[in-house]
């Protein structure tokens, strides 16, 4: 089914909606949880929530592209899930990729408004829209479904360590444009 159709389900309130969805959209939320979680029972609660919150916010918002909003719903259930389930322990790849992103982002001080949080957004499209192609799939592989290094090489026929200089350079090039935009890192 269209996602537009899918859509307009969830604002008559019909329950096939969920069904839809779950069946067009359930393996990519559920990988996107689990490569968060690494488990596949919070991972499948954390699918569901996802659902109930498309459900609660259809209407009023009506997305444009129905597998974003699905995605950035469940990575935030899935972080949020993760921060709960490791609020005394630390979990290796997750952390690192935290620490990670950490190094070129502004602190939450310096992004505390809305409006420099939607500046920053547009800023980091812009950059991302900049990227050769296949630099910007490692980069939103790695930092935004949490894919490990070794997975990206596997699927992308690299070596790990092209990955990790390719993802050092890319954020280090990150970091620079930042500054230059007058974003404080």
């Amino acid at each position: 089914m269209e996602d537009q159709k899918i859509v307009n389900l969830y604002w008559e309130r019909s329950e096939t909606a969920i069904s839809e969805t779950q069946q067009k959209y359930g393996r990519y939320c559920h990988s996107i949880a689990y490569h968060i979680l690494n488990s596949h029972p919070d991972a499948e609660e954390c699918v569901n929530d996802t659902y109930v919150h498309a459900w609660n916010a259809m209407p009023p918002h009506k997305p444009t592209r129905l597998s974003t909003f699905l995605g950035k719903l469940t990575r935030n259930i899935a972080l949020n899930r993760y921060i709960h389930n490791h609020a005394q322990k630390r979990s290796a790849n997750v952390e690192f990729i935290l620490d990670e992103v950490g190094e070129f982002l502004p602190s939450e001080d310096a992004s505390s408004s809305m409006v420099e949080g939607i500046v920053l957004k547009d800023l980091l499209n812009r950059f991302l829209e900049a990227l050769p192609e296949q630099t910007r799939i490692l980069f939103v592989r790695r930092y935004w479904y949490f894919h490990t290094i070794r997975e990206i090489a596997l699927e992308y026929k690299l070596s790990e360590s092209n990955v990790k200089v390719t993802l050092l350079r890319t954020r280090n090039k990150l970091k620079a444009y930042l500054e230059k935009e007058g974003i404080v890192v």
